[in-house]
This record gives C-alpha cells, structure tokens and sequence, in this order.
C-alpha cells in the first residue's frame, strides 16, 4: 500500500491507533480470542461483540477491507451440550461442540453486523486447504472476491472435521495465514492480554514490549504458552509464531488487549511485530507454511551456498527423509537440525535418496535420465 493510501485510510478512521501501522492498512484482519467472544458461563458477550461490528463499520466506511477469524464454536457448542473443559476433553468432544456451536457463532456475528448495515459471509477451513498450494489459491480467491463486494469474511478452523493431525491448532496462526492468502497489510490479535512482555506478565516487574523489530530467539524466549482464561487454545508462543508468518508476508502484527469495549476505534497500549520486506507470493506461503512432506539435511558448505543464493544441489545433500512427490514442500535443514530453509522437490523420496550426496555425472548414472539442474531450486525455495 502506499504512503499516500495509508494517510488518506488513517485521516478517514479519525487518526485511531495512530502509531498503529494495522489501522492504516488497505486490508486488515482481526483475530477475536474465544475469551473475549464467550462469558465464563459459556454466553456470548453480545455487547461487546455490537462494538466491534461498530468498529468494522467504521472501517469499512473508511474504505478499508475487513476479515475476522474468529474464535468461540467450540466454547458455545460445549455450554449447548454440557460437555466437560469447555469441550476440549477429548477431540471427538471438541469435534461436537464445534459442530453445535458455529452455527450460533454465525448467526450471532450476522445479526450484529446486519445491524450495522454489513453483510457476513462464513469460511471454514482445514489446515490442509491452506497448506496445499492449489486450495490455497482458491481460498485466496474467494476471499479477494467476498472483500471486494464489502462482505466481511467469518473465518474460523473447521473443527468438527478436523484431527490432531490436520489442524491448526489456534486461531492465532490461522489468522496469519488468512493474511497472508488475503494480501492484508496488517493483523490485529484481540486477545486477554496487551501484548509481549519480557517474562509472565503475573511476576513482578514484567517489562512491556511496545515494537518488535526482529523476531530472534531472545523475543522468542519471552513467550509463555499458558493461555490465560483457559477456553483458548494459543499463548504467546502462538503470537510470536503468527507474527513470524505474517511479517514474512509483508503484514505488521499487533497484540493488543480486548478486554475494552470497542477495541478497534481505541488508542490502547499492544505491541507491534513490524513487517520485513514483503516476499514473493509464492515464497511467502512457503514461509507461512506449518508443514512439509519431508526433510533434506545438508552440509555446511550447502548452507553457505544457500545464504549466498545458491539453488540446493544433491551433491551438498546429506540425508533426504519422509514421502514426497515432486513439487511436495520440504524443510532443509543444517547438520545441528535446524530448518534454514523450506522449498519444492524437484524430485520424488525415492529418487531424491538415491541421488545424495552425488555430482551431476554420479546422479545420471544412478537415476538412469539426466538429472534436474538441482534438488531445490532457489526460484522455489525460501530462507527462514
């Protein structure tokens, strides 16, 4: 977006947030914590969500496109059946409270945006329709389009089909994701807390984080995995990886408490995760992606090459592992483990194992057909 559009969005919204790089955004999407939707009791909060959709009309009159992901099925549908731990004791549990409860989520989130004059719409989604390439792009599609005509997307994880397998896991990550698939500027997590701070906000002289910069291993350490009112699934681990995705993506990320009434109209303190320098669509979903087929670990030689831009050949490949096809994502990985890099295969498992650690004249000789020009190519791979 340009400096010139950002201005005029930010002028039109009345300067809300002002140090806010999320408000001022073309295309913004709002993640709602299922504590903020649903009272202890298992009720939604209909007053406070009647403020939000205040705060999305507002936007939206200010020419600025807004998603929601939203959280709280599970939560209402466990208070309908009277399950046990809000519907989370079991998966078959959490299954059917998802079922029974994103039918009123739906109808809730309707009723108070038809009241402001917006028409919802509802996504449902698996981790695999944003993993695999082809229904991602169909996914981005329908969300471009449902923006386009004013329509404020409802998306939430399809729980009732989802297993321990095939899911996301939290809203937080999947409302990168979404970013990502949506082409958003900016993300907002409302959540039960204001933001990042250098140790568990419940100890003494807790330190607020105002602006991330970078995201290292020192922001990473501060993260506490509890998820504090106990109907939610993330904690600040999720956070900082949903800020990771979507910072790779070109989007800025913020933190921010929603235990106020009209949060998106309101100067309140949140920490900023700021954007990198957007990558290629295609290498941002690489990024962003929250698997892999399979794992190629290489020597330090390749690694060097790789930071250098440099393509992966086989000859720098130490172990190929898991079963893939061609064009099937893989995380590279240097000889200490960690994963440096994500890319297609040029290659199927079998292939790609038979041609480790070869030079271009051993692999023809082992493959029996002229090897491809490398085992990742630099055009399909992203350093992370």
């Amino acid at each position: 977006m340009t400096f010139a559009l950002a201005t005029t969005v930010h002028r039109a919204i009345g300067g809300a947030m002002s140090l806010f790089p999320p408000a001022t955004c073309s295309r913004l999407i709002v993640k709602i914590g299922s504590a903020l939707l649903v009272d202890p009791d298992g009720a939604v909060r209909r007053d406070w969500l009647a403020g939000i959709a205040a705060d999305i009309a507002e936007r939206t009159r200010a020419r600025q496109q807004v998603a929601v992901v939203s959280s709280g099925a599970i939560a209402l549908g466990a208070r309908r059946l009277g399950l046990a731990k809000g519907g989370r004791g079991t998966l078959e549990d959490a299954q059917a409270a998802a079922a029974t409860g994103q039918i009123a989520l739906s109808q809730v989130w309707a009723e108070v945006l038809a009241a402001e004059g917006l028409t919802a719409a509802q996504i449902l989604v698996t981790l695999d329709d944003l993993e695999d390439r082809r229904r991602y792009l169909n996914a981005a599609a329908t969300l471009d389009r449902l923006l386009s005509l004013g329509v404020v997307p409802i998306i939430n994880e399809n729980d009732s089909v989802a297993t321990e397998e095939i899911r996301f896991g939290d809203n937080d990550r999947l409302a990168a994701r979404v970013a990502q698939a949506a082409g958003a500027g900016g993300v907002v997590l409302l959540s039960d807390i204001d933001g990042l701070y250098d140790k568990n906000p419940a100890l003494s002289g807790a330190k607020h984080i105002e602006r991330v910069e970078r995201i290292d291993a020192a922001i990473e350490a501060m993260a506490d995995t509890g998820s504090a009112s106990g109907m939610g699934s993330g904690g600040m681990v999720s956070k900082i990886a949903a800020a990771r995705i979507a910072n790779a993506a070109g989007a800025h990320l913020a933190i921010a408490s929603g235990r106020i009434d009209r949060p998106l109209s309101t100067a309140a303190r949140h920490s900023l995760f700021v954007a990198e320098k957007g990558a290629s669509a295609r290498k941002a979903w690489l990024a962003g992606g929250l698997t892999a087929k399979g794992r190629l670990t290489i020597d330090a030689g390749a690694a060097r090459a790789l930071r250098g831009g440099a393509s992966l050949l086989a000859a720098g490949v130490q172990t190929a592992t898991g079963s893939f096809a061609r064009g099937d994502v893989l995380d590279i990985v240097g000889s200490d483990g960690v994963v440096i890099a994500r890319g297609l295969s040029e290659y199927p498992a079998t292939d790609a194992a038979t041609i480790v650690g070869l030079g271009r004249d051993a692999q023809e000789a082992a493959l029996g057909y002229a090897p491809r020009s490398a085992m990742v190519h630099r055009d399909h791979m992203v350093l992370l």
